[in-house]
């Protein structure tokens, strides 16, 4: 956006140097604006607008709206009162910039007496002034990822650093009716100034620039597009114009789109071939081979809608360099699936520079390159088909996956076992599961992942199809890594839920095994994702499952397979996998106990570790409601209700928690459930206050119907009686919204309780009856959910 105003002056800040590499060039462009007007925030000048600009060799700001100088200020200073020490008036007088006592005011107060004040007042700095100082710093301290010295200044350690050498900067300031002043500074030999240079090979010379209005105007002549979104969608309409005009479709991808952007100044948008056999490869082959080596875009036979859209744009005439489209519409690349057209053996590229051939020499460059590349490709594909994927696994083993939890080829013996565990659960046949998990990571050894890592698991796929492996095995290798993200699918095959399951739990009872979870912002082995993954699988799929057994199971199996391994001599090496289940000073002990008793030593060691297990599997399962609460919190749930539910002992079925959450969500939307609620915390209250006078479990026992004096007291308890059981057994059979009428139940003898009973009666049987029934209350409700966990 580019901002004008007839009032007060802009700034425009050029810094022109070497390539910007693309990935570091947005960030770039925030922080210098962010960094700039942050800076004049600070130092009281308002400004009215500011945007900022990347390109591979500049960063452009312009500010609008800047106030001339800064506004002047006045300070009114309290000083000591009139007869004080002489010292406490010298400060007083330093501080306030005053030459003598005399230039003070004597203010009288009725209270205080007589005491100095004195008026200070400083005139505002003129702006360009300001900037001066501004600028130098912030581009002597630019926060970029990687930086580098060069030139005769790089001695010195004080030198400037970049991203790549800096050749130029413009600063300049004043009105658009005036000729702008040049902020005044120099870094390093670069000074400020008002000439720039356009592209580097279609027009390198050097010309002068005054302000923002005719900076952008000035490089579009010097074949220099400004605004990365504007060269995004150059490149984007002209490349669906090109596929259309071939009778083809673009295949978008934002995050190449993008990166392009980021590599030219002047986008001219072309087309190349390669050879039609290499349409044998699988199709996401072909992209990730053209998408990584050569920056392209593919292209496919166009899905049935496609025309339409194309024509369209072709008539309105988007996608010129002259006239860009005002915005665009991006999405994920897609998979060519059925009815979206099959690819295409044609490919976009972009270049920086118009060639006199109209590109033609570049086109044959690039499809050069693109056909080498592809023929790599199709050795890796004709090479991994010769070698089934059982005969990979081998490899696994001599492939570390952490030096704490041993190789790839362990760890798929782990989840082939627990995915066989799994498979009843989730209705999926048992052997079904344990073969794709036992295949499921024998593609990371092949050819092509070890050239397209990104590419692991649909390979493993295209493999097992191949060599006619069951269709719901072959899918579950594929599918197992899903859902790797939140705009990704969840698995719905049965066997690749299986998988997927096994996969992520192993992964998350592993590195919580060995104390490796993630804090604050960090986490590097994505576990985070794993656990978000489980959820939404469990969730989507409606599935029943226990995770404490799931995750009990998993962690004694690590105890008892470490230990049988090194029981006999080198105990330390296996501890050292599990640290957090093996505790070393008690480890210690037992091992020196019992060394001599090799089986008692199994035993002792088994029991240290199972003990230190409970409070790993209850750490796994806080952090499962930690992620729960953020899913369901982007579903729109309440933070609250998830602690009230996961406060219930033994909650560790995801979909029964998140049933019980719409129904205590549902239930204190009506007046009912508000009102219960405070009753309930009333009741709460007065039991911590009273419980606090005689002790923690005074009250637990069941009150006496022989004490109960009013009709009040024995309504209470009698819908007590009956919420109780009707609650309960609502619960025993998974319908908690009747749970929750059975609780609405309560509100009106909890109103009349409270209002016609006092609790802390003068008789102490009668108090303490009174305090049991509301126990009872209390310990109903908590039998839902922990009411006291809910804000109100």
């Amino acid at each position: 956006m580019l901002y004008q105003t007839a009032a007060m002056p802009d700034l425009l800040l050029e810094l022109f140097s070497e390539e910007i590499p693309a990935r570091m060039q947005a960030r770039a462009a925030a922080d210098l604006r962010r960094l700039v007007t942050d800076a004049l925030i600070e130092r009281r000048l308002v400004y009215e607008g500011a945007a900022a600009f990347a390109t591979p060799r500049r960063l452009a700001l312009h500010v609008a709206g800047i106030p001339v100088r800064q506004p002047d200020t006045r300070e009114e200073k309290k000083g000591p009162r009139v007869g004080a020490p002489e010292a406490a008036v010298q400060g007083f007088l330093k501080s306030a910039g005053l030459a003598s006592i005399a230039d003070a005011t004597i203010v009288k107060d009725a209270k205080k007496g007589e005491f100095y004040t004195a008026v200070i007042e400083r005139p505002g700095q003129a702006t360009l002034d300001v900037l001066g100082e501004i600028l130098p710093a912030i581009i002597r301290t630019f926060p970029w990822p990687k930086s580098m010295r060069w030139g005769a200044p790089s001695t010195r350690p004080d030198s400037l650093r970049w991203v790549r050498p800096l050749h130029s900067i413009v600063a300049t300031f004043g009105p658009e009716t005036e000729e702008p002043d040049i902020v005044a500074f120099d870094i390093d030999g670069v000074t400020a100034g008002n000439i720039t240079r356009g592209h580097r090979f279609l027009a390198p010379g050097a010309f002068k620039v005054r302000r923002f209005d005719d900076y952008v105007p000035a490089l579009a002549k010097a074949k220099v597009v400004l605004d990365p979104e504007r060269r995004k969608n150059i490149i984007l309409h002209d490349a669906r114009d090109l596929a259309f005009a071939q009778g083809l479709e673009l295949i978008e991808d934002a995050a190449l789109l993008e990166e392009v952007a980021g590599l030219l100044e002047w986008p001219v948008v072309l087309m190349g071939e390669f050879d039609a056999a290499f349409l044998e490869i699988p199709p996401e082959v072909i992209r990730a081979t053209i998408r990584a080596n050569q920056k392209c875009f593919v292209l496919r036979t166009p899905s049935p809608l496609a025309g339409e859209g194309a024509s369209a744009r072709a008539e309105t005439g988007e996608g010129s360099q002259s006239q860009p489209p005002s915005s665009v519409g991006l999405r994920p690349t897609p998979s060519p699936a059925r009815g979206e057209g099959s690819l295409a053996s044609k490919f976009i590229l972009v270049s920086n520079i118009e060639a006199s051939d109209g590109g033609a020499v570049i086109a044959a460059g690039n499809a050069r390159v693109v056909r080498a590349r592809l023929s790599d490709a199709k050795f890796f594909w004709e090479s991994d088909l010769k070698i089934k994927l059982e005969q990979r696994l081998a490899k696994l083993d001599k492939i570390i996956f952490h030096e704490k939890l041993g190789t790839q080829g362990e760890r798929v013996k782990r989840i082939e076992a627990l995915a066989r565990e799994l498979a009843p659960l989730v209705g999926a046949d048992p052997d079904k599961a344990a073969r794709a998990a036992r295949l499921a990571k024998a593609d990371l050894v092949s050819e092509m992942v070890g050239e397209f890592p990104e590419l692991q698991g649909l390979m493993g796929r295209y493999y097992a199809a191949h060599q006619a492996e069951e269709p719901s095995v072959a899918a579950a290798i594929e599918e197992h890594y899903k859902p790797q993200g939140p705009s990704d699918r969840a698995p719905g095959d049965p066997v690749s839920i299986a998988v997927a399951l096994a996969d992520k739990i192993d992964t998350l009872v592993g590195f919580w095994a060995i104390d490796e979870k993630p804090t604050g912002s960090k986490d590097p082995y994505a576990l985070r994702r794993a656990a978000l993954g489980v959820i939404r699988i469990v969730l989507e799929n409606g599935l029943r499952l226990r995770l404490s057994r799931i995750v009990q199971q998993l962690l004694h199996n690590r105890i008892s397979a470490y230990l049988a391994e090194d029981i006999a001599g080198e105990f330390f090496r296996a501890s050292n996998k599990l640290h957090a289940l093996f505790p070393r000073q008690r480890a210690e002990l037992v091992f020196k106990e019992y060394l001599d008793d090799k089986p008692q030593l199994l035993v002792k060691l088994t029991e240290v570790g199972i003990e230190q297990g409970k409070a790993v599997e209850a750490d796994i399962l806080s952090f499962f409601a930690d992620r729960l609460k953020v899913y369901l919190r982007d579903q729109g749930a309440r933070h609250d209700l998830i602690d009230a539910v996961f406060a219930l002992p033994g909650q560790d079925d995801l979909l029964m928690i998140v049933r019980r959450v719409e129904a205590l969500g549902k239930f204190l939307d009506t007046d009912d459930g508000k009102n219960l609620l405070v009753g309930y915390g009333r009741a709460a209250n007065i039991l911590r206050i009273e419980e606090k006078k005689d002790g923690a479990g005074s009250f637990d026992a069941a009150h006496d119907p022989a004490l109960i004096k009013q009709d009040e007291e024995r309504a209470l308890a009698d819908a007590l009686a009956r919420a109780t059981k009707d609650a309960t057994a609502s619960i025993a059979r998974e319908d908690f919204e009747a749970a929750m009428r059975a609780l609405s139940t309560l509100r009106a003898p909890v109103d009349a309780f409270f209002d016609k009973v006092t609790v802390n009666a003068d008789d102490p049987k009668l108090r303490s009856n009174r305090l049991r029934l509301l126990n009872e209350l209390r310990r109903a409700v908590h039998d839902v959910a922990d009411f006291s966990k809910i804000v109100v």
